[in-house]
């Protein structure tokens, strides 16, 4: 029975690392405020290896519009412009020398429905990820029972906790992504 116990632990550090990876991509998706997590998303090319941004800086948002990067070493502050253009924000930095500022235009109506839509895809991907860690522990149960290992009614019952798991998770993604939904259509 200690076997059992640890495939339902199992599958539950599965489902949780598919909710937290929806919720980092979550987080990316731009709205029509400035937070320092937009920035996550970039990877910059610096020192012979990738770094993010808030490693080689202080970044700060300043007002909803804005996004303020304090570089420790200001010679970088070209390299990190680049990556942050080359990114997937579409944003366009400035800098003065002293700090690289980066303005979060309003969004408009259609391309807010647009990032609704990026969202929900991103949370049909992550509820796939948690059924299919279901079904594999399932399965897996399944053969057990089989071989013999554990019991009918044990086997039973570990299903349904499993199931009651995966219905947990599957309704921290959908409050996650109606979070999201709200926080992305408010103007």
């Amino acid at each position: 029975m200690p076997e059992t116990h640890q495939e339902i632990k199992e599958a539950k550090a599965k489902m949780d690392k598919s909710v937290e990876a929806l919720k980092q991509e979550l987080g990316a998706i731009r709205t029509g405020r400035a937070t320092t997590g937009l920035l996550d998303v970039v990877d910059v090319e610096v020192y012979g290896q990738k770094m993010k941004i808030n490693q080689l800086g202080t970044v700060t948002v300043p007002d909803p519009h804005l996004i303020a990067i304090d570089l420790w070493d200001k010679t970088q502050m070209a390299t990190v412009e680049k990556a942050i253009m080359a990114s997937s924000l579409g944003v366009t930095p400035s800098n003065d020398g002293k700090l690289i500022r980066i303005p979060i235009p309003p969004l408009t109506e259609d391309r807010r429905k647009e990032l609704v839509k990026v969202a929900g895809k991103y949370v049909e991907e992550a509820k796939i990820a948690v059924r299919n860690v279901r079904r594999h522990a399932i399965d897996h149960i399944k053969k057990a029972q089989k071989a013999g290992d554990i019991p009918e009614d044990d086997a039973h019952h570990m299903t349904d906790d499993i199931q009651k798991v995966t219905d947990k998770h599957i309704a921290s993604i959908d409050a996650a992504f109606e979070a999201k939904q709200t926080d992305i259509m408010e103007v």
